[in-house]
């Protein structure tokens, strides 16, 4: 799971960077061959698509960053950073806001330690419940 995470959020980096560089490219073609207010509509709308694409690149960086800082061979007894939590109501992966995951003929949800859902996990062992949007898990196992 975590090997496959890490590969997701370092495809999203280098998608990211290589949507930078276009955009980048494109607005500089722009500057050359532009004049008047057609001109400035142009450096304006590119300006706004470099600085949408550098939020979500910096974004993808700080996953990134947070699935190196994992170790996966630890195991816990308790829920923590790092975690693949199985419930009886879902599968859950406490690292990085990835988000819904198939994997083996089975769903998880990678979701950060910051989540709602995550702060009702962290703490918790096999055989724990815990209740959040008004339904009931029961923790099955903690790897």
């Amino acid at each position: 799971m975590h090997q496959h995470c890490l590969l997701l959020a370092q495809q999203k980096v280098n998608e990211l960077n290589s949507i930078l560089n276009d955009a980048q490219e494109a607005a500089n073609n722009e500057t050359k061959s532009s004049a008047g207010d057609k001109h400035e509509t142009g450096r304006a709308m590119a300006q706004l698509e470099t600085e949408k694409l550098t939020t979500q690149l910096t974004e993808a960086i700080k996953i990134e960053q947070t699935l190196q800082q994992i170790n996966p061979n630890l195991t816990n007894q308790q829920v923590s950073l790092g975690s693949l939590v199985v419930t009886d109501s879902g599968n859950f992966y406490l690292a990085a806001g990835l988000g819904k995951i198939e994997m083996e003929n089975s769903t998880y949800f990678v979701i950060s330690t910051a989540a709602p859902i995550a702060q009702q996990l962290i703490g918790l062992t096999k055989n724990n419940s815990f209740t959040f949007n008004d339904k009931k898990y029961n923790i099955v196992e903690v790897q």
